[in-house]
């Protein structure tokens, strides 16, 4: 629709610029001089011809699938009001991201504010062109958070409000975030520095501190660089060796590092637990904030070590606001100090030049970890670094240390990329999105090829051993190619559902779609089998950190991928086996007291079984006749495709109920499955896991909306936190 301006005479004295051409100034490529305050433009007045002026009002394309589903909440909405009982019913089905959206008006990507809007009561509709708003939740505390989506649980998210949206049977409740753990121990206690010795703290004897230095370096010493063994044994035999000065900053500085060594040690050497106060470790942690400084302490070396510390156990508690504020505390207090750059001090010699750089890029590494997937903003940008990679000491081995952190961090860089490229950036196009997919995939194998033999996991020697840091550094390289493609896969389920929703039919996903699209889901998909093997090799070797942050985030992110391919996609035996696999790596650690983990378990138990209802549930004999078991785990045999049931015809290709049976090697399932299929490459095989066409192909324009679509859904949103679902 156009607006109509009749031609009148004006001043040409002092024509100013329109703000909108109008539609003869557009078509000619001119400037519209003019046009303020209802009057016609210069040219349309010489010419004494009707100025018109496009609609201002911009012009929005949303997907075919959601007109329908408005069209059908629409009636269904009349329907209820008619019969004098639907307007409760149809509020219920607003997702909740959707329902704290009362308050200031929110600032989009590109930094503009939008005009506050007001809001409909009976407004049931979600609209997906809301999703670039940012979104806040409630804490227990009933205070305000922000949670960004870049995160594993976020997706999960989405895609729980998706099948709510059609689908009933979760009685969950979703209206505060709740932590794992208990969440009243007050940190913000600290000891009175001019008493002499304001509480007691006692550490263990020395053998056995050794071994719990020994335990947390082989998850985390080697991945990260804060303390090395040297440093730790000289600074606890001096505290064997004498009494502690409590009103000495640098003392309490270093007791503190050691409880938080000691924390994490004992963390990772127990496999089983139940507390609701904290994970293994949590007595030692709570000494060390006993001793931590105030902040506004003079920056040190050793205090960027320990606040780095601090904020990832924090982590590992579910304490996310606070492990991102200090974890961002130690890269400012880096920052400081200069790590973050080459700096001439002829009192630093080759070893503190050297520690100075790994802790750099060790703090760098997590915050970047905890900021993409926390969906926070990066701290700091690439361009302002300047500080030289780690590099081997002359004293060190060829694979020392300094390769494994070298390779950790530039993995930790690229998911920097990821997240501004593919979660960040305003994407207006497919080729855009298609060509920072490629250039991050592109970097992956390029990664991986220069990764040396001897930290790459060979999946044809999985029964044999497996060295953690290569667990560390595979998990965290499939877990940047997930998050990557992920947004891409979320909308092909999306898709699917919604199709079977309206058709009642199971087609191939593949149908319609382009090699390139194709390629990149399977991409995805296979990193997920990928994680889930390699966690479950791990796990049979004691490798798996059960209360650990990282491994419980690299597992449920390979898990709900697999848990939606299954649930959308035709039966697959691979992908089966696989979900089968990863699901059973959660219940392990769920079952060893992990109360975050057995929370993300439950719930995709509940998910799968809300779209893909049990044979208990549809009607059908059960598959067996043992209990139901939440790991839902079947034997090899029980894999292929069950019998469906007389009254409901499905092809055969259908997405299958899970038997609730029990299997004794879940792993060795999978393998077989995977041995009986063509598989896309994996590390052992070429040495990749994305396939060179991938690298290569043409910009997908027939899917162009389909990839404009997943990846819009994935703006800045919010995560959730999964604990109080079936706690």
């Amino acid at each position: 629709m156009s607006r109509f301006m009749l031609s009148r005479p004006i001043n040409l004295d002092r024509p100013r610029r329109a703000p909108i051409a109008c539609n003869y100034c557009r078509k000619r490529k001119t400037k519209c001089l003019g046009g303020n305050g209802r009057l016609a433009c210069r040219a349309c007045s010489v010419a004494g011809r009707t100025c018109t002026y496009p609609d201002a009002q911009r012009t929005v394309r949303v997907p075919e699938a959601y007109l329908v589903q408005l069209e059908t909440r629409l009636k269904e909405y009349e329907k209820g009001h008619n019969n004098g009982a639907g307007r409760q019913e149809s509020l219920d089905v607003t997702p909740l991201e959707y329902q704290h959206q009362q308050d200031p008006p929110a600032t989009t990507l590109s930094g503009n504010s939008e005009p506050p809007t007001t809001t409909n009561e009976d407004d049931i509709d979600g609209n997906p062109l809301t999703e670039k708003i940012a979104h806040l939740v409630l804490s227990p505390e009933g205070d305000k958070r922000y949670i960004g989506n870049s995160s594993s649980a976020s997706l999960g998210k989405k895609f729980l409000d998706f099948v709510r949206s059609f689908k009933t049977g979760l009685d969950i409740g979703e209206d505060f975030i709740t932590p794992a753990y208990n969440s009243c121990s007050n940190f913000s206690i600290r000891a009175n520095a001019h008493q002499a010795k304001p509480f007691t703290t006692s550490l263990p004897p020395f053998p056995f501190a050794k071994r719990l230095y020994a335990a947390q370096y082989s998850y985390i010493g080697t991945i990260f660089s804060f303390t090395s063994p040297e440093t730790f044994e000289k600074n606890i035999r001096e505290m064997y060796d004498r009494e502690v000065d409590f009103t000495n900053k640098s003392d309490c500085l270093r007791y503190c590092q050691i409880f938080i060594i000691l924390a994490f040690g004992q963390m990772y050497s127990i496999n089983q637990w139940t507390s609701y106060d904290g994970p293994p470790g949590f007595e030692y942690f709570q000494q060390a904030m006993n001793l931590l400084p105030a902040i506004h302490e003079q920056p040190s070396v050793t205090f960027v070590e320990v606040l780095s510390l601090v904020g990832y156990f924090f982590q590992n508690l579910n304490r996310r606001d606070d492990a991102f504020l200090h974890t961002g505390l130690a890269l400012r207090m880096a920052v400081l100090l200069g790590l973050h750059q080459e700096v001439s001090d002829d009192t630093l010699d080759d070893h503190a030049r050297e520690h100075r750089r790994r802790l750099w890029w060790s703090v760098y590494s997590l915050d970047r970890i905890l900021c993409v997937k926390s969906g926070n903003s990066l701290t700091i940008a690439d361009e302002d670094i300047g500080v030289f990679p780690p590099s081997r000491l002359s004293d060190e081995p060829d694979l020392g240390p300094a390769a494994v952190l070298f390779h950790y961090t530039e993995l930790s860089r690229i998911l920097g990329r990821i997240m501004k490229n593919v979660y960040r950036t305003p994407r207006t196009t497919a080729y855009n999105l298609v060509s920072s997919v490629q250039s991050i995939l592109a970097e992956l194998t390029q990664w991986q090829s220069n990764l040396p033999h001897a930290l790459q996991c060979d999946f044809t020697k999985l029964d044999s051993g497996i060295s953690r840091q290569c667990v560390s550094m595979f998990l965290h390289y499939s877990q940047c190619i997930n998050m990557t493609v992920r947004p891409l896969v979320f909308n092909v389920v999306r898709i699917c559902l919604q199709n079977h929703e309206k058709t009642g039919e199971w087609p191939d996903w593949k149908e319609g779609l382009q090699q390139s699209t194709v390629l990149a889901v399977e991409t995805c998909v296979a990193a997920a089998r990928n994680s889930a093997a390699v966690m479950a090799t791990a796990a049979k070797q004691n490798l798996i950190a059960t209360y650990g942050y990282m491994d419980g985030e690299h597992a449920f992110s390979a898990a709900i991928i697999l848990v939606m391919i299954n649930i959308a996609f035709p039966y697959n035996l691979r992908d089966r086996a696989a979900m089968v696999l990863a699901l059973d790596v959660l219940n392990g650690m769920a079952e060893k007291g992990n109360l975050h983990i057995r929370s993300l378990h439950r719930l995709l138990l509940s998910l799968y079984h809300t779209v893909i209802p049990s044979p208990t549930e549809s009607g059908d004999k059960p598959a067996s006749a043992a209990p139901e078991h939440e790991h839902m785990s079947p034997p090899p045999a029980d894999l292929a495709p069950p019998e469906t049931s007389p009254t409901e015809h499905r092809p055969e290709s259908q997405p299958i109920q899970l038997p609730h049976v029990s299997v004794d090697d879940p792993l060795a399932a999978f393998l077989a499955a995977q041995q009986s299929t063509s598989p896309i490459p994996m590390s052992g095989d070429s040495g990749f896991i994305v396939p060179e066409e991938l690298l290569s192909f043409e910009n997908p324009m027939g899917d162009a909306i389909l990839w404009e679509e997943g990846y819009g859904t994935f703006d800045v949103g919010m995560d959730f936190d999964w604990a109080q679902w079936n706690s």
